[in-house]
C-alpha cells in the first residue's frame, strides 16, 4: 500500500495533499512529492492530510524530515487535518524540536490563514490520485 499525492500552488503558498497510507513503503514516494513541491513553489507548504487513512512511525518520521528539508530551503511546513494518531495541537513534536510546524484543524483553516496570497492556482498529481479526494 502506498500514497497518492497532489500538489497545488498559489502565489507564495503550496498545498501538498496525500491520500492513502503513509507507511515505510511510501516514504520514497512522499520524499519525491516534497522534492516536487520544493522545485515548483515558493513559501510555506501545507501538507493536507485530509485523504490520509493513517501513517506509521516511519511515515511520521518522513514528515519530520520534510519539515527540516523545507526549513533548510527557507520554507515552512504546515499540517492540515492530522490523523488522530498524529501531532499534538501545536505541532511541536515534529522536526525533532528543531522546526516549528503549525497544525491546522483542516485545509480550509490552513488556507484561511494565508488568505491574501492570490487566486492563481496550478495543480499536479500522481496518476492514481482518487477522483473523490
Amino acid at each position: 500500500m502506498t500514497i497518492e499525492w497532489r500538489y497545488t500552488i498559489h502565489p507564495g503558498l503550496g498545498v501538498l495533499s496525500l491520500a492513502g497510507f503513509l507507511g515505510q513503503e511510501a516514504v520514497g514516494r512522499f520524499q519525491g512529492a516534497v522534492g516536487w513541491a520544493l522545485a515548483r513553489g515558493t513559501g510555506p507548504v501545507v501538507l493536507d492530510l485530509t485523504g490520509l487513512r493513517g501513517w506509521s512511525d516511519g511515515g511520521r518520521l518522513a514528515v519530520s524530515e520534510a519539515a527540516l528539508r523545507l526549513a533548510a530551503e527557507g520554507r515552512g511546513l504546515e499540517l492540515a487535518a492530522v490523523p488522530e494518531s498524529g501531532a499534538s495541537g501545536d505541532g511541536g513534536d515534529f522536526g525533532d524540536g528543531k522546526v516549528v510546524v503549525t497544525v491546522h484543524g483542516d485545509l480550509a483553516a490552513a488556507l484561511s490563514a494565508h488568505r491574501d496570497r492570490g487566486v492563481e492556482e496550478r495543480e499536479w498529481r500522481s496518476d492514481a490520485w482518487p477522483e473523490d479526494a
